[in-house]
């Protein structure tokens, strides 16, 4: 019997057939089928511990990704969280410095006050004599109020006069005057309150009522919002129009919601102008529906592959600083020092840029300083291809492979080696988004695409949106072109 377990306990379960177990005394034959029933039982058990330490591993990756060592928005980690600075806390009390220049309001000239009231003092405070005279230098208190608000409402009476021949003729409104009840400053209001201030529909209504006293209702909120969209549809447009022929274009998407489905968040940013699209898709589709076969110009984008068949990518350098970050904060060795030596000239980049951007180092200095600089990423990103880290040979394979998209911004001038300007551009939109949820119907999202273009490129070119939002409803009211957005158009 003991040389009978001897054999067995040499071998692989695989190994111990049914046959061989026959062949055994019964005494045995019952020990080894407990021993091997048990033996399975135990490594069904390991396998899902083996399963729970996957699982509890891939937890602590995602638990471990921040801001700045992934895609994650800085809004998604709670402000307590954020890394301590190295920057040593200063010994200033808060506020305003001793020998600061003080800030104030100027008073305005007294002309140009609603309302000026003289006072004077009637007698002394120490002795009670009686005062007369006038102060040539009077101190002047200003108290700025909001006026009550009232709107103005203008009726236009159409007369219905009959002919000897039996036709009635109506008089029609004025060039300009809408048929509906809202004038287009109200339209803009109710336009940029939804899609500049990020009220919803119902606090619209609420604040024109007891605000504004103007009758107001969810309903007419959306009637008043398409008429905003009908207005400044025909210069969204025109900035479509013009994508194509930009030198250089920072892309961006994030996701958001047309009902209960899925949809994207487009957004192109040129120097002069920007659009959001709100599609359905993330394919590059949009891109071709958008740039078209015409467009010849650099974009900056992170490394998202449906960029990938345009002709000149420039991939955003804060990506890979935070991609790089990820590697440090691994508990990969091999990947913590490979993040750590990419990091170092990663940094050198950004201090040179930094310097180009102020205008302390010149464009033939800023290619000079960054080619050792190239060479040495290059090099860093091939000993991660050749690494055996399967890890590394997925990030840095790419990497090599498209490097040439790394650095066009040396080879154009006025080219970010950044995409932060198309992430600036969607901060706003993904505000507005988490707080209304996205849209309920294609008409919305034209709204939003919209309305949010021509804020953005209102806040690129300095100009008073409400002033652009409320002239294009006029014009669109009157029957007449839009006002062009586009300097020169």
């Amino acid at each position: 019997m003991d040389g009978v377990f001897r054999d067995i306990w040499g071998m692989s379960l695989e190994q111990i057939s049914e046959e061989r177990i026959a062949r055994q005394p019964p005494e045995a034959q019952a020990i080894i089928r407990v021993l091997l029933a048990h033996v399975a039982a135990q490594d069904r058990q390991i396998a899902a511990q083996d399963r729970q330490i996957a699982a509890l591993k891939a937890d602590m990756v995602r638990l471990s990704k921040t801001p700045q060592n992934s895609s994650l928005p800085p809004s998604s980690q709670h402000p307590h969280a954020k890394p301590t600075t190295k920057k040593p806390k200063s010994k200033k009390k808060r506020g305003g410095q001793p020998g600061h220049a003080k800030h104030e309001r100027p008073l305005l000239p007294s002309g140009e006050c609603d309302h000026v009231q003289i006072l004077k003092p009637s007698e002394c405070r120490r002795c009670g004599q009686t005062l007369t005279g006038r102060d040539p230098a009077p101190l002047r208190h200003q108290v700025w109020e909001v006026p009550k608000i009232k709107p103005l409402v203008s009726e236009y009476q159409l007369h219905r006069l009959t002919c000897r021949c039996g036709a009635t003729t109506c008089a029609a409104l004025p060039l300009g005057v809408p048929t509906g009840q809202a004038g287009p400053r109200l339209v803009a209001l109710v336009a940029l309150l939804m899609g500049t201030f990020r009220q919803s529909k119902g606090r619209v209504a609420l604040f024109l009522e007891h605000v504004l006293a103007q009758p107001c209702s969810k309903g007419w909120v959306v009637k008043l919002q398409q008429q905003a969209t009908a207005a400044l549809r025909p210069t969204y447009e025109e900035l479509c129009t013009q994508l194509p022929c930009e030198p250089t274009l920072p892309i961006d998407e994030t996701p958001t919601k047309e009902a209960s489905r899925r949809s994207w968040l487009w957004a192109f940013v040129a120097r002069r102008f920007s659009v959001l699209g709100v599609r359905p898709t993330r394919e590059a589709t949009v891109l071709e529906e958008l740039l078209s076969q015409r467009f010849t110009g650099v974009v900056n984008c992170d490394r998202a592959k449906m960029y990938w068949y345009l002709p000149r990518l420039q991939w955003c350098w804060a990506h890979l600083k935070r991609d790089f970050q990820a590697l440090i904060d691994t508990g990969d060795a091999q990947a913590k020092r490979l993040g750590h030596d990419l990091m170092r000239p990663t940094r050198a980049l950004f201090h040179h840029w930094a310097r180009y951007r102020d205008g302390t180092l010149t464009w033939a200095r800023l290619k000079r300083l960054a080619s050792p600089i190239r060479r040495e990423i290059d090099h860093l990103l091939l000993r991660g291809v050749f690494s055996g880290n399967r890890r590394l040979h997925g990030m840095c394979n790419p990497l090599y492979d498209h490097r040439g998209s790394l650095w066009t911004f040396l080879k154009v001038e006025g080219i970010e080696p950044t995409n932060n300007a198309a992430e600036r551009a969607l901060r706003h939109p993904v505000i507005w988004r988490k707080l209304s949820f996205g849209t309920q119907s294609a008409a919305g999202s034209r709204f939003v695409e919209t309305l949010l273009s021509v804020v953005e490129t209102c806040r690129q070119q300095g100009r008073n949106v409400f002033a652009v939002v409320t002239q294009a409803v006029a014009s669109h009211f009157a029957g007449q072109a839009t006002p062009p957005l586009l300097p020169g158009a």
